[in-house]
């Protein structure tokens, strides 16, 4: 049989559950029960690549800890990459944009709210901001 090599999509509570699983082998019932999923769904997982043993009685067997790091690899991977500073992310749009006509605006402290127009769409995109981070962007 063909293990297929592309991303499971997980439900939130198995990615949430799965790094308590002890390393120890969990028949599929126990770890259905553990991470409160369908049996039918582990199998489906099986044959997507979960790693798990056959005793000699050809019982499945899942190693917890096996089986966690598996649920972290099929995880998207997270995008850490910070904003330039004439940047903030539109809700419309659903991506990064640059500012049009950034105005400044103090809150409270250091923290600025910086208020400008999305140059994809034309929306209002509001960003927060710490007072000494926005010095290049008030000279423009």
């Amino acid at each position: 049989m063909e293990v297929k090599s592309r991303r499971t999509k997980l439900p939130h509570a198995v990615i949430i559950k799965a790094p308590g699983l002890l390393p120890m082998l969990y028949t599929p019932r126990e770890i259905c029960e553990e991470l409160g999923i369908a049996e039918s769904t582990l199998r489906d997982w099986l044959q997507a690549g979960v790693p798990h043993q056959r005793d000699n009685r050809n019982r499945i067997w899942i190693n917890g800890e096996l089986f966690a790091g598996w649920v972290t690899k099929q995880r998207k991977p997270k995008m850490a990459t910070s904003l330039n500073e004439d940047e903030a992310y539109c809700m419309r749009c659903n991506q990064v944009s640059k500012l049009i006509f950034p105005q400044i605006q103090p809150i409270k402290g250091n923290l600025v709210l910086i208020k400008g127009t999305c140059e994809k769409c034309g929306n209002v995109i509001n960003r927060g901001a710490h007072r000494d981070r926005t010095s290049e962007l008030s000279q423009n």
